[in-house]
């Protein structure tokens, strides 16, 4: 029944605010494999002064600083910002940006890196790319990374996808699954001048797991809102069907887009 979206809705900046206890809870984070091919193929290390855009509540954030990397983590949402000031408290590697994609108060030429982990499709992606040019260092990167669910695989993953499309109020709006055939990576990186790895990733979820991790998604409609009834009930029914020893796992491609800005 796909809701209809008002401009509220669509709002990034603010859509995030109200979902940021279980955004922390139960979105997935990233593969350590993912994390040492950004250290062997574009030289992430102890070293870099890395800028990670739309950096959320820090789930990206962290994995980069366990590196020793500096981090200027840039987040428009207070809420999701402020989670991630708590969790990164007292590191000295870790500094807090309220900023943007397309303006973040970071100095010319200050970085090495630029990541951009489950948010770059919010961004305007023109006005993006003159920013990240700017801060980028010569000869810098920029990496986009997405873990992106693993359509068809089992029946727990057809299931999910349908209670997606069905109740998610802009599930298909927001979707970056078309941005290769779309040509946005190359209006991004310059047509050719981009890469991509894939690595596998999952989560195992229990019940109130699962709940929470469709409840972290801004299109899932909240407690009180068109379909959320129906659509927890789905959820529960799919749980019940797929469920092994209390569980179910979710799988993920983690999809890691990168290149130089010059």
């Amino acid at each position: 029944m796909g809701g209809m979206s008002s401009p509220e809705s669509l709002d990034p900046l603010g859509r995030f605010s109200d979902r940021v206890g279980d955004y922390v809870r139960y979105r997935p984070s990233y593969p350590a494999a993912a994390i040492a091919f950004l250290g062997s193929r574009i030289g992430l290390s102890g070293a870099s002064t890395v800028a990670d855009i739309g950096s959320g509540t820090g789930i990206f954030t962290g994995l980069l600083l366990a590196t020793g990397a500096h981090v200027l983590a840039v987040e428009p949402n207070d809420a999701m910002r402020s989670a991630a000031e708590v969790q990164f408290a007292g590191r000295r590697n870790f500094t807090s940006v309220r900023g943007a994609a397309e303006a973040t108060g970071l100095a010319d030429r200050s970085v090495s890196l630029v990541t951009c982990a489950q948010a770059f499709h919010w961004f305007d992606v023109a006005a993006a790319r003159r920013e990240f040019s700017r801060i980028l260092s010569p000869g810098g990167w920029c990496t986009l990374v997405w873990n992106t669910s693993v359509i068809g695989k089992s029946e727990f993953a057809v299931g999910y996808e349908r209670i997606k499309e069905e109740f998610g109020t802009d599930f298909r709006t927001i979707r970056h699954e078309a941005f290769e055939r779309e040509g946005r990576f190359d209006a991004f990186f310059g047509p050719g001048k981009w890469e991509k790895e894939t690595f596998a990733n999952f989560q195992s979820l229990d019940l109130a797991g699962l709940r929470g991790r469709l409840l972290s998604s801004s299109y899932a409609p909240k407690a009180g809102q068109p379909g959320h009834e129906g659509m927890m009930t789905a959820l529960d029914q799919l749980f019940e069907r797929c469920q092994k020893d209390s569980a179910v796992r979710m799988d993920y491609d983690t999809e890691v887009f990168f290149g130089r800005l010059g």
